[in-house]
């Protein structure tokens, strides 16, 4: 919920941003309409590098890999004396 906050608030700044630079015609309006495509590739990258830095800090757990293979190893044994072919060929 953090994060839709945090965007919303960048949203309306630069919304903000936006509307007073076409009313204070500071930058010529040619420019000045290309702010939008600006931001939404802006926020593309932000989100691509949020990706990115969550991949990097991505934690491993062994123990848990070794419970959810136990785990696994147990549904195919309780799959097959059911009846299930959970052969994987």
């Amino acid at each position: 919920m953090k994060h839709v906050v945090k965007i919303l608030s960048l949203l309306v700044a630069v919304s903000a941003f936006w509307i007073a630079l076409l009313q204070a015609a500071i930058i010529p309006r040619s420019h000045t309409w290309l702010l939008p495509i600006y931001f939404v590739v802006s926020l593309g990258c932000y989100g691509l590098l949020m990706v990115g830095i969550g991949l990097m800090q991505f934690p491993t757990c062994p123990r848990e890999a070794v419970l959810l293979q136990h785990d696994i190893t147990e549904a195919k044994d309780f799959l097959s004396a059911n009846g299930v072919d959970v052969r994987s060929d």
